[in-house]
């Protein structure tokens, strides 16, 4: 999965970042307002946290214009007010959670578990193309009932393809959501990872799941009409 954080203390969001990418996620980062929204505006994330006091733009400001474009993506707020009449005035601009500060790193990831796992966004924790399963909350991987071991890479770039389940997926597209904004990716990054997958998902298997679509991208299932 993809996060945003948006926070102006640099300490804090440092620390979520590292902390989201120990369970898995692709984070980018903004220390203030105004790249917060550039990023949240120009780019698709899972989950958003966001701080509500920040310089240039301020976070209500941010939800409000990104639920005015009908984006839905779950924001979880960040503050240091712990008033009611704060919390309600975040929740009512239209942010999903609020969380005051400071607070416990396990309680964010429960929160942001808690809005990933909304209908807006998946159902369950697993995702299934064909006989191939991906579990997000486990991070298990098995085809059939053949357990597969994937790097944090890997599992990564197959929970996007899966998440797109046969349509072609473009190979920039793959890099925004699975290398953060400041990773210096290799032009064949994507190559690599890609056969990495495919000699531990389609070796030895008469029917192959990860295809490349030449001049177009790559594709997870049956392939129909490419």
């Amino acid at each position: 999965m993809k996060a945003l954080v948006v926070e102006d203390e640099h300490k804090i969001a440092n620390s979520i970042k590292q902390g989201l990418e120990q369970e898995n996620f692709v984070v980018d980062v903004a220390y203030d307002g105004v790249e917060g929204m550039d990023f949240a505006l120009t780019e698709e994330y899972d989950v958003i946290i966001l701080d509500r006091m920040l310089p240039e733009i301020d976070g209500i400001t941010i939800v409000k214009k990104l639920r005015a474009g009908k984006d839905h993506t779950p924001v979880l707020m960040l503050t240091a007010k712990g008033q009611v009449e704060d919390r309600v005035e975040g929740l009512n601009s239209g942010a999903d959670d609020y969380l005051t500060k400071p607070f416990a790193f396990s309680e964010l990831l429960a929160r942001i578990r808690a809005l990933t796992r909304r209908p807006q966004k998946t159902a369950t924790s697993q995702l299934k193309v064909d006989e191939l399963v991906l579990d997000t909350g486990t991070f298990e991987v098995k085809r059939g009932k053949k357990a597969i071991r994937l790097s944090n890479k890997e599992f990564l770039l197959l929970e996007f393809l899966m998440r797109h389940p046969r349509k072609i997926v473009k190979k920039d597209n793959i890099i925004k959501n699975v290398w953060d904004y400041e990773a210096d990716v290799l032009p064949n990054s994507v190559e690599v990872y890609i056969k990495h997958l495919r000699d531990k998902i389609d070796k030895g298997q008469e029917k192959k799941l990860i295809h490349t679509v030449r001049g177009f991208g790559y594709m997870i299932g049956e392939m129909k009409n490419v």
